[in-house]
């Protein structure tokens, strides 16, 4: 059967002129992994907590040396490489996500650059920046890195892999059922960067450059920066892939986690969790870290595991929907790789490396007082006291940036803040200041506004009156 799908498959691919002969074999090879069902099951009684030696608690790690030279030369062992596919579109917002307005008019894109310059300023070193685009990000992004034209640093562009959604009826390209538009194609998930870093040229431009590792991170993770201390450790115990993690909080329980299995390391992602053991996988005690998808990976061992096409990370099926019609896309996430990299392992990072911007509420944080901005870095404010940052709620009116910005005259106060929610037609005056736990409800049909200066301490405000 599966035979009988690839021999339909094959010449229906081969005619897509759109894209290269590399995506055509990348994309039957792996339909055809699919296909044969080789997703091994985990066998759970199996598992095992990794040791310290395994998953390296960040403060175990020796500080980076002393001098200026010792770090200029490892800094020039290193590429930065951001995960640029994604667009704007859940945060209402067109174009790459990468240059919505984090922070004082600047853009994701502008702090990374800003941050690399700085470095490469201070250490005297060249540390590149590469974009992985995706063919929904690629021609803005080539319009964006111009304006950078004139900076310190290194930018360099390419492309993951253009692969056709499969209809499910049939198993055939949608592109080749007459559907020209973007919709008959997708990224095949952030797995792809290592082949395609190797099919573009970028990776064998870096190795003749004498690079060794590459820093690979979302680009809208902000605290995703270039740390000397593990780049040192990396090349010292000659780790080929390092995975960062960090410690759970009841926010994270869906995120992947790793595991010791059959004496390798492995990420365990919850799509592979027999449905006896979800709560298990949920639970903060048994597995208490997981993948902030900052990834440190050897230039050379992605070469040879590429050219021996031994990737082969666990398939991620998507069913989507375009016009009616159901397809399926298969994707592969970067970080199952990690099982396939000699001395691979992960390190317990500090929280702070993980501040992800996915949606307005994490807008509203970095906004706030809570963090200022210090050569492209996000810094957290010492004066809060709690290690974990406000739960914040915000209500559809709140979903889209535009909408966002317009119902808060200025940023509100939340150094004290443990939780906010907020539904219905609410409006922030300048000033206003949040401590506690704070809900604000405004029933349908009422336009509630908080006053400028307002203190709302321990609150639970249900309409004009409770202010």
């Amino acid at each position: 059967m599966a035979d009988a799908k690839i021999a339909k498959l094959q010449p229906a691919v081969a005619e897509l002129n759109q894209i290269s002969e590399n995506e055509k074999s990348g994309f039957i090879s792996l339909v055809s992994r699919y296909l044969s069902g080789e997703a091994e099951q985990i066998e759970w009684s199996k598992i095992q907590t990794p040791t310290d030696e395994v998953v390296v608690p960040y403060d175990t790690l020796s500080p980076p040396p002393e001098d200026l030279e010792a770090n200029k030369k490892l800094l020039d062992k290193l590429a930065v490489l951001k995960l640029n596919g994604g667009l704007g579109t859940t945060m209402g917002c067109t174009g790459p996500k990468s240059v919505i307005e984090v922070r004082n008019g600047f853009t994701f894109l502008d702090l990374i650059v800003i941050q690399i310059e700085s470095l490469n300023k201070k250490y005297g070193c060249n540390v590149p920046l590469l974009l992985m685009n995706s063919f929904n990000t690629h021609d803005d992004t080539q319009k964006i890195v111009e304006k950078y034209a004139n900076s310190n640093i290194e930018i360099h562009t390419f492309n993951q892999s253009q692969y056709p959604r499969l209809v499910l009826e049939d198993f055939l390209p949608l592109p080749s059922k007459g559907h020209a538009g973007k919709d008959g194609w997708y990224p095949p998930g952030h797995g792809d960067v290592f082949p395609s870093l190797m099919n573009s040229g970028k990776l064998d431009a870096l190795l003749s450059q004498g690079k060794e590792y590459v820093f690979i991170a979302n680009s809208d993770n902000l605290g995703a920066i270039v740390d000397i201390k593990i780049l040192n450790h990396l090349i010292n115990n000659q780790n080929e892939y390092c995975m960062e993690v960090t410690p759970k909080t009841l926010a994270d329980v869906k995120g992947g986690t790793l595991i010791s299995y059959e004496g390798r390391v492995q990420l365990l992602e919850i799509a592979q969790v027999p449905d006896a053991h979800v709560n298990e996988f949920k639970s903060i005690e048994k597995f208490k870290i997981f993948n902030t998808n900052n990834l440190w990976v050897n230039l050379k061992a992605i070469k040879r595991l590429v050219e021996a096409d031994a990737l082969k990370m666990e398939i991620i099926p998507n069913p989507k929907e375009v016009d009616g019609v159901k397809v399926l896309q298969l994707e592969t996430a970067a970080g199952a790789a990690i099982r396939f990299f000699d001395h691979a392992i992960g390190i317990n990072v500090p929280r702070s490396r993980f501040l992800p911007v996915k949606a307005t509420s994490d807008l509203l944080l970095v906004q706030s007082d809570l963090y200022t901005l210090v050569d492209g870095f996000v810094i957290r404010n010492k004066a809060r006291t709690n290690p974990s940052n406000p739960s914040i709620e915000l209500g559809p009116e709140f979903k889209k940036v535009a909408n966002f910005l317009s119902r808060f005259k200025s940023i509100p106060s939340i150094v004290e803040l443990d939780s906010l929610k907020v539904s219905g037609d609410v409006w922030f005056g300048e000033g206003v200041v949040l401590k506690g736990n704070v809900s604000i409800t405004a029933k349908s049909g009422v336009k509630l506004e908080i006053s400028d200066g307002a203190v709302l301490e321990n609150k639970v405000i249900n309409g004009p009156e409770d202010i």
